[in-house]
């Protein structure tokens, strides 16, 4: 058996408790077999075969992903699908290249399942205009898969057409059998509360918000984004997702602005100032991932996200870091 299959094998599997040993298992083999990544490796004078433990891993930079071929035994396969960030230009986005797109839907379908329960029980619809605009998406392939397993007889994804989507809500809601899961980029979710305030369709959904104004509006605070949608869906917590083109796992938020994620996605906090500096008990920082569904890319990425880690694991996302907030964020977070 070669080590990619050992590896996806165990991911179902994987706890809390043997998710460490799986993590260090992947980043030595990455560090022989993704180019990019071992090469910023020996750059840094990293010897992998002396970490120990995870929070001496050196993470790569996001950044890699607009302007390397992050893949791991690249020889040995051609992508079948490559996920692109939002962006405008091809130039300017993050590029993932995946080796096998039903691995990538049925994980995040696993992931989904474990906090929310079978999608047979759900009808997804979406409102995510400028991620099927710019096409790419591995938030549109991961939600048109959740609605063919689902079964549902309504249209996925409604890209401007508000009232059509008010009419499979209102549909939706007649089969007591299903939840109803509305998901969407804040900005449009936003745009469709204030077109439609006060409308019987819009309560009694969970309401699961993906993040971004894309420019389209100003940004907001999570609190201050929840509460003007609590207007028009109701009391009830606001649900979040936090994901990016370059993983292949999601955390969940059922409210509280807390996320959870599965024993594969594992979160570190570094010091926004010292990318070298990681903490497994760091209150705050900015984040570092360790996706191990990304066994065919790289496992370990540092991203551009603020956060603060709870004892038990959950995190809650404070914003972003630029390269005008690395001297003050220390203070910031």
């Amino acid at each position: 058996m070669s080590f990619r299959h050992h590896h996806l094998e165990q991911l179902p599997t994987l706890t809390n408790e043997t998710a460490p040993a799986a993590a260090l298992e992947l980043f030595r083999y990455q560090a022989q077999h993704c180019q990019p990544y071992a090469a910023y490796l020996h750059a840094l004078g990293c010897q992998p075969e002396q970490v120990q433990q995870l929070t001496d891993i050196p993470f790569l930079p996001i950044e890699f992903f607009k302007t390397q071929d992050v893949r791991t035994d690249a020889a040995d396969w051609t992508p079948r699908e490559t996920f692109l960030s939002s962006g405008t230009t091809r130039q300017s986005r993050s590029q993932h290249f995946v080796r096998d797109p039903q691995l990538y839907r049925q994980h995040a379908a696993r992931i989904f399942e474990q906090y929310y329960g079978p999608l047979s029980g759900w009808t997804v619809l979406a409102l995510l205009p400028s991620y099927l605009e710019q096409g790419n998406s591995s938030l549109v392939a991961m939600v048109e898969h959740f609605a063919q397993v689902s079964g549902q007889r309504e249209p996925a994804f409604f890209l401007h057409d508000h009232a059509a989507l008010v009419a499979a809500l209102a549909q939706a809601k007649q089969d007591t059998s299903r939840k109803v899961l509305l998901l969407g980029v804040s900005y449009a979710l936003l745009d469709f509360a204030a077109a439609y305030t006060g409308r019987p369709e819009l309560q009694g959904l969970t309401v699961l918000e993906t993040g971004g104004m894309k420019g389209r509006r100003r940004e907001m605070i999570r609190e201050e984004l929840h509460a003007e949608l609590q207007v028009a869906f109701g009391p009830a917590g606001i649900h979040s997702e936090y994901g990016m083109t370059e993983l292949l796992g999601q955390a969940y938020s059922f409210g509280d602005g807390r996320f959870h994620a599965p024993p594969q996605l594992r979160v570190l906090l570094r010091d926004p100032s010292d990318p070298f500096s990681v903490s497994a008990t760091r209150a705050a920082g900015a984040i570092n991932v360790i996706d191990l569904a990304n066994v065919d890319s790289c496992a370990f990425i540092e991203t551009k996200d603020l956060a603060r880690l709870h004892p038990d694991g959950s995190f809650e996302v404070l914003g972003r870091l630029d390269n005008s907030d690395v001297r003050g964020c220390n203070q910031m977070v």
